[in-house]
């Protein structure tokens, strides 16, 4: 095993602030509110998110935690402990499920639940190890009703294609857990240099670029044949620890929109279907809900993810019936 590190993707802080009480931008932007009611706003499903941990008592955090386990030498190592000491996890949580309670923020899916493994230190790097034993760790487990994780949230990278992890990777997509990752922000602006991050290009992950609230691409987001779609990703407004809110900048604040919205696609769809589905599936339903955005495939995948796109197309193309009593 390489004893090279993992990093957090680079992001930018653009402002941190005591209190809130709004539905973020970016949430209304991908259409989250419109699809709460027939997704269940996510409740019942879990989602792993591999970062640098929870504010366990934050107000729009605390209901939404269904576990956790620390993966790092952070707090000598004790594995009960998964409070984040960076701020990024947190950030990255309240946008995947911050409660919808009338205070501070909500996430896009904020009756799920989450399952945070701090596998990256405060300083936010980790070992190769660490991320796998967690990727692992969060399909194996199983919640006191016998819940288990369908989504796996990692906006993390390293220039490094690691054997062990592309395989635990695949295993996971295997058993049907939707792998989203942070495309990285390596970017230079211009859509014909790729730039590839580690495991965001596995062609087994969902790779999210980023694009901000005007869906203009954010130019620091990695191009590669490996995107999938794009999110909101500048000035993201979420969760932060010290009970505080944050403006974040990223494809790391994408890609938990993608991670928050497979939770609702998901309750949607089996209900629609009536009865479980697999990853490819889950993975179809997501791209039908993308719109492109005119720049090339490199930079934005399939497009911008517009979750109730379905129901707006069905509204146009629905053929108009005249009475004839």
């Amino acid at each position: 095993m390489t004893q090279k590190k993992v990093h957090l993707i680079p992001y930018t802080i653009q402002s941190i602030e005591d209190s809130k009480n709004e539905t973020p931008e970016g949430i209304q932007l991908v259409q989250a509110p419109a699809i709460w009611e027939k997704s269940n706003e996510g409740e019942g499903i879990v989602i792993a998110v591999i970062d640098t941990g929870i504010e366990s008592d934050h107000p729009d955090l605390k209901e939404r935690i269904i576990g956790g386990r620390n993966f790092t030498s952070d707090y000598n190592g004790d594995q009960d402990n998964y409070e984040d000491n960076n701020g990024h996890g947190t950030h990255v949580s309240g946008t995947i499920a911050a409660s919808l309670d009338g205070e501070g923020v909500v996430g896009v899916a904020p009756k799920a639940k989450l399952l945070s493994l701090k596998a990256l230190t405060g300083e936010g790097s980790g070992e190769y190890d660490w991320i796998i034993d967690a990727i692992n760790y969060a399909v194996e487990w199983r919640g006191p009703n016998n819940e288990r994780a369908r989504v796996i949230c990692m906006s993390l990278g390293g220039p490094n294609d690691v054997d062990e992890m592309h395989e635990a990777i695949q295993h996971a997509v295997n058993q049907d857990v939707s792998v989203v990752v942070a495309a990285g922000n390596e970017g230079d602006g211009d859509e014909e240099t790729p730039e590839y991050a580690y495991p965001a290009a596995y062609t087994e992950v969902i790779c999210v670029g980023a694009v901000d609230m005007e869906l203009q691409l954010a130019p620091f987001s990695n191009t590669n044949k490996e995107v999938d779609l794009v999110a909101p990703g500048v000035d993201v407004l979420s969760t932060y620890i010290d009970n505080k809110f944050a403006k974040l900048s990223g494809t790391s604040m994408a890609a938990p929109h993608v991670a928050g919205a497979l939770a609702l696609l998901i309750n949607l769809s089996e209900k629609e279907f009536d009865r479980s589905l697999v990853e490819p599936e889950i993975y179809a339903q997501l791209i039908r809900r993308t719109l492109p955005l005119d720049y090339q495939k490199s930079a934005e995948g399939n497009g911008f993810l517009l979750l109730n796109l379905v129901d707006q197309l069905d509204r146009i193309s629905a053929p108009s019936v005249e009475r004839t009593d």
